[in-house]
């Protein structure tokens, strides 16, 4: 006679055991693994019906019982089907519905599934209570990835202050942080971040931090909040969200008015989360920033006057007038009197003294930079006229160089800046791009610009498309194609078609393509090699090779890159194989930008580029066979 089967352990008991048996009570990189026993088989289930739940993340590939051949698994579509069924209707018990995600095949692969499937349930508010009660017992009681996450999603529906220590004990399981981070978000947002924080930030430089957040050391809070590197490169969007959620940044200022490195880093964590270049809606998405903004511009008088704290207010500034900040839920006439307090305190001559010529001639790289992009930008967010009789105004917006911001025609519509109300996923596109192509230009003939493109790529994430002409004395913007924003599953929602007075549109799009106050010595060198090579394609042609892009390097502003794709026989008009792509840097040698643009022009036309040119893109296989070197490493 065989034995009984033990029964389960409960999961939320199980990460109690981890919790106590890990130093501080927090588990290591991002998050405890599920235990051993329960990554192939469940105990106490008949052999028919056991099952593997993997530990992996949902971006890892899943790690596949042995027992179950590849056959029997489930597709996408079918498991949506299975889940559903699961949960139709919904069970008064947890049993139940370990039986039911058994018998149907459901594995903690699933989980997205589960969460979606859970989200979609019709709830009346007549079963609130039971679904609740189910939920409770699930997530306290539940020995399966699939069950727990399917409680946790009706969390994420119906939970109460009650559930928050369980959802975040819950949550430093690596296979159920998501659906727990989503669950508390709805519920309680500072242990959503701590519980975000703990399991997702790896690097060295922030672990102190984080560590202070995760076990409630509030003295250490403050003083890691202020002595982390806030470089973009430890420092996203999320990540300087959820720290500002974590550490309840508004009360930790309330606590200290007259902290001057605190109110630079809240500064600074404001700027992270504003950057063009990530997801614009952290910001959005964070209920205090308006307060803090008002705290910190309020207060800025307390910071001392150094180029970096000028460039922090400076892009703070730059952010509530054509930016995302602009967006944000402010009361009437706040957002213009925190401009208005910001552009006299940077009027001071204690401000405006930091960036003279002799800090824009320095030996430091960074202090040069930022020297040289104040005395260009440091007036525009103070001095915007009213808006046109259009209602369309465009600026163009050089974010700070130090911090690798992007250069953007940010599109304002009756004041409210376009892209990042409707695209969340990258800044708009470049001046030399949207302006200097002349395509935000209105003509009878309909013509699909793109207006925004995803940091990571169109391809990856997408990007915000707009169709453009003139109908008599209006310019119509309409059939606007968009990925869905965030959260949001199926097609993005409709964007009404915007109308414009053409005679004040044209004006404005001819003012915006003449602003050249924006650049500098380097990006007008580019600016002008590249419309030489508009001009003249066969200065390229004669190497057989074509134009590619051209303007400033990310990494060094002061550097012009310019791109071209080489194939043999296509100056003759027929290319073989596949091509190259070389680039070609050419440093700022302090002369005028035409003299330097007419010196690359010439050497083009006298010399083939790809003698000092590097191969930049391709492939390895091509380039040997074509004799030149593969940089990467592959």
């Amino acid at each position: 006679m065989s034995a009984p089967a033990v029964p389960p352990s409960a999961l939320y008991d199980q990460v109690l055991r981890l919790r106590q048996e890990s130093p501080d009570g927090l588990p290591p990189g991002r998050g405890f693994d599920l235990p051993a026993d329960l990554r192939t088989d469940l105990p106490g289930l008949p052999a028919g019906l056991r099952t593997e739940f993997p530990a992996d993340l949902p971006s890892e590939p899943p790690v596949e019982s042995p027992s179950e051949p590849r056959e029997t698994r489930l597709s996408r579509g079918e498991a949506a089907d299975v889940i559903r069924e699961a949960l139709n209707p919904l069970p008064e018990d947890s049993a139940t519905l370990h039986r039911r995600f058994a018998e149907l095949g459901v594995r903690g692969r699933h989980r997205r599934l589960i969460q979606s499937a859970v989200a979609a349930l019709p709830l009346p508010s007549d079963e609130h209570a039971t679904a609740r009660s189910l939920a409770r017992e699930l997530t306290r009681s539940g020995s399966t990835v699939p069950a727990v996450t399917a409680g946790l999603a009706l969390l994420t529906r119906l939970g109460e202050p009650e559930d928050v220590p369980y959802l975040s004990t819950l949550g430093l399981l690596r296979s159920l942080t998501g659906p727990a981070v989503q669950a508390l978000d709805a519920l309680d947002r500072r242990s959503a971040a701590v519980l975000w924080l703990v399991t997702s930030v790896r690097r060295g430089e922030l672990r102190p931090l984080v560590h202070a957040l995760g076990t409630g050391n509030v003295p250490a809070i403050r003083s890691e909040l202020v002595a982390f590197r806030a470089e973009p490169r430890f420092l996203g969007a999320a990540t300087a969200r959820r720290i500002a959620e974590a550490a309840g940044l508004p009360d930790l200022l309330a606590e200290r008015p007259a902290d001057p490195a605190l109110l630079a880093r809240a500064a600074r964590l404001l700027v992270r989360m504003a950057c063009a270049s990530d997801d614009v809606t952290e910001l959005l998405t964070y209920r205090e920033a308006p307060a803090v903004y008002e705290t910190v511009v309020t207060r800025a008088g307390l910071l001392p006057p150094t180029l970096e704290q000028h460039a922090t207010l400076l892009s703070l500034a730059l952010d509530l007038s054509s930016g995302p900040g602009a967006l944000l839920d402010w009361p009437s006439g706040c957002r213009e009197t925190l401009l208005g307090s910001l552009g006299r305190l940077l009027a001071e001559p204690s401000w405006t003294v930091l960036a003279d010529l002799d800090a824009e001639r320095s030996a430091d790289a960074d202090r040069r930079l930022r020297a040289g992009w104040i005395r260009r930008t440091g007036r525009r967010p103070f001095t915007r006229p009213a808006a046109p009789d259009s209602g369309l105004r465009i600026e163009i917006v050089a974010g700070d160089p130090v911090d690798r911001g992007p250069v953007e025609t940010r599109i304002l519509v009756d004041g409210r800046p376009l892209v990042p109300a409707v695209f969340a996923h990258g800044p708009a596109l470049s001046p030399e791009l949207l302006l200097d192509e002349g395509l935000l230009r209105a003509t009878p003939e309909p013509r699909r610009v793109r207006l925004a493109e995803a940091w990571c790529g169109e391809g990856c994430c997408g990007a915000l498309h707009v169709t453009i002409r003139r109908d008599g004395d209006r310019v119509v913007w309409e059939d606007w194609r968009r990925p869905p924003p965030p959260g949001i599953r199926g097609p993005a929602p409709e964007l009404p078609a915007l109308r414009f007075d053409a005679t004040a549109y044209d004006a404005e799009i001819a003012r915006a393509e003449g602003d050249r106050a924006w650049s500098w010595r380097a990006r007008a060198v580019a600016r002008l090699i590249k419309a030489g090579l508009v001009e003249r394609p066969d200065l390229l042609s004669r190497w057989d090779a074509r134009r590619g892009w051209t303007s400033t390097g990310t990494e060094d502003p002061d550097v012009v890159q310019v791109h071209f794709w080489y194939q043999p026989g296509l100056g003759a008009g027929r290319p073989e194989g596949d091509p190259l792509v070389f680039r070609w840097t050419v440093p700022d040698d302090g002369t005028p930008p035409e003299a330097q643009a007419a010196v690359a022009l010439r050497r083009l036309a006298e010399e083939d580029p790809k003698k000092y040119g590097r191969v930049s893109g391709g492939t390895r296989k091509r380039a040997e066979e074509l004799g030149y070197t593969w940089p990467f490493d592959d």
